[in-house]
């Protein structure tokens, strides 16, 4: 899957040699499902990505089972056999581009959206998010908070937990990119 990852992100940047690729050096994926009987929380800080701030485009990367945090292992096991089947759908990815004509290399704050392919569960849907990013020294910070309805990937919430699983999650990334060395 990392191959393929690669290639995705290669065959977007045709020119790596002048591009102004960014990696991410630390970057975080937390979720809160907030329904009428539970409250689940869960993080990784196992995100991977590029972003090529002069063609502005990007693709982000997080194994599913990275997930911590849960309010017991088994609520964990759960999460990844039977709602994200972690083993058939391993990974969540977006893959897309940064509408505004930001330069996000020099020193500021922006607000930007991220238009491009959510694929979280085999199921790949278009969205946009919105997204600060701050510039300052070199190093990109990116925030964003954004609701993930399970409906729009297939994720079904079984009838005996249809109070305690929320249907619409909210999702918060937060990430630090650094010049990729070459």
């Amino acid at each position: 899957m990392r191959i393929c990852f690669l290639l995705v992100f290669i065959l977007l940047v045709p020119s790596l040699s002048r591009a102004q690729i960014y990696e991410v050096s630390a970057g975080s994926i937390s979720f809160n499902s907030n329904a009428p009987k539970e409250l689940i929380h869960a993080s990784s800080d196992k995100l991977k990505g590029y972003i090529d701030a002069g063609k502005r485009i990007f693709a982000f990367k997080l194994e599913i089972a990275s997930f911590n945090g849960f309010n017991s292992p088994l609520q964990r096991e759960h999460f990844n056999e039977n709602y994200m089947e972690s083993s058939v759908f391993p990974n969540a990815v977006y893959v897309g581009k940064i509408i505004e004509d930001a330069d996000i290399t020099k020193d500021g704050v922006y607000k930007v959206r991220a238009k491009g392919k959510l694929k979280i569960h085999g199921v790949e849907q278009e969205r946009i998010i919105n997204s600060v990013v701050e510039t300052k020294g070199g190093k990109i910070e990116i925030r964003s908070d954004f609701i993930v309805p399970l409906a729009e990937h297939s994720i079904k919430i079984p009838r005996i937990v249809y109070e305690k699983l929320a249907h619409d999650i909210n999702v918060t990334v937060s990430a630090t990119l650094m010049p990729k060395s070459r």
